[in-house]
């Protein structure tokens, strides 16, 4: 009798955590990350059931299916990277944090029914429809560096994105309200905001990563600007004609390029990380390519540094992104407990130095680096994505010709 009477209580415990547990109803949400006292990021989502969802970025669509519900609190894994929303749903609207946990990162979330990234309250007085040559933290020499803006406005509507010459800050969509502009980004990862004040030359802004990272930033209107070349910042220091490494693979095995695989064949080695977007875009690109050339004499593998503090966690985030993106070619875990590229440098030491996550190295069928290719300009850069992919294709079949 105690024993059916422990089950009954138990049983109606948990059908009041049941019924006081609200799900995610179908519509399209405004996400907002509290960034400070004055500034929220926004981005849109649009739950397509109790279960799954999906973010809007401009024309990037991110399809998210890890959701779960404790207690009286959603928890939203974001795909391929660490980040997790987790709020309470009261009335339709969430209140939580977005959390990094292995960086120990978190800030504010909301999210109500809106359809808006941004609040349209005035005309634009301006287009910024074109290319801008930029500098961000123009007045502080260490932290100063260059990129090119490159947007299209439709009335009040700005999608584009912000190429640098290590990658891109993806894709970016905001409005031109009078003369005040905004963009944001959010990917699970990165989560950008982008202010400024516009004319038809000039743009005077900040931008923010989160909520731990602030810099302004000036641009001109200048269609003929360019960037330096992403095929002559990273090379061999003199002396060295090719790239040497071991590192553990997913099972555990150290795989080196004196490896029976590599003989003979064309090899691109990618130096990258699970928790970076534009590796992201290259590992999509990269495993599209080799799943649809892996008959040819061609192997890829990829040298994962990663900011997880184990081991153990490193392999996880690996596992999750080769199964996400149907990845077959290795990825090795060259580094734990930090990204730092001057510690990658020492794991690579003919290298005159790792610039930018990714880098891509290209060795020929006798061993030599041909060719190294700093920074990867993804699918929101539009036009440089199309010419990466035409030089990279042209570049691939010529070494595999030789």
């Amino acid at each position: 009798m105690r024993q059916l009477l422990v089950i009954l209580v138990l049983f109606s415990v948990l059908s009041c955590q049941n019924n006081d547990t609200e799900f995610l109803t179908f519509g399209t949400y405004r996400g907002e990350l509290i960034l400070n006292d004055t500034k929220n990021l926004p981005f849109i989502f649009n739950v397509k059931d109790a279960n799954t969802l999906e973010i809007y970025n401009a024309e990037e669509v991110i399809a998210v299916d890890e959701i779960e519900y404790k207690n009286d609190s959603v928890y939203i894994k974001l795909p391929v990277f660490e980040g997790l929303l987790i709020a309470k749903i009261k009335d339709q609207t969430l209140n939580g944090r977005f959390v990094v946990e292995e960086k120990g990162r978190q800030q504010a979330f909301t999210a109500s029914k809106n359809e808006s990234r941004f609040d349209n309250n005035a005309k634009a007085e301006t287009n910024i429809t074109g290319e801008w040559e930029t500098v961000f933290s123009p007045n502080t020499e260490a932290d100063k560096y260059v990129a090119k803006g490159v947007f299209k406005q439709k009335d009040n509507i700005v999608t584009g994105t912000f190429l640098t010459e290590t990658g891109d800050y993806r894709y970016l969509e905001g409005i031109v309200n009078g003369n005040q502009l905004q963009l944001s980004t959010f990917d699970g990862a990165h989560a950008f905001l982008f202010t400024g004040t516009v004319t038809d030359s000039t743009i005077n802004g900040q931008f923010y990563s989160g909520n731990h990272w602030k810099e302004p930033f000036k641009a001109k209107r200048n269609d003929n600007y360019q960037l330096a070349s992403a095929n002559n910042l990273t090379y061999l220091k003199e002396g060295y004609d090719t790239l040497a490494f071991s590192f553990p693979d997913t099972d555990g095995k150290q795989v080196s390029l004196k490896d029976d695989r590599f003989k003979n064949k064309v090899v691109v080695v990618q130096i990258m990380g699970t928790w970076c977007p534009n590796c992201l875009d290259e590992s999509k690109f990269y495993t599209q390519y080799y799943n649809a050339n892996k008959d040819k004499d061609i192997q890829f593998v990829a040298l994962a540094f990663e900011y997880a503090k184990t081991e153990a966690k490193a392999f996880s985030f690996i596992n999750r992104l080769k199964d996400r993106l149907d990845i077959n070619y290795p990825i090795l875990l060259a580094q734990t407990g930090s990204t730092s590229k001057t510690a990658a440098n020492d794991k690579l030491p003919m290298l005159n130095h790792v610039l930018s996550y990714p880098t891509s190295i290209f060795i020929d069928k006798t061993g030599k680096v041909r060719k190294i290719h700093t920074g990867f300009n993804g699918p929101a850069t539009g036009g440089k994505y199309t010419e990466f992919k035409t030089e990279f294709n042209a570049f691939m079949d010529m070494l595999l010709n030789e």
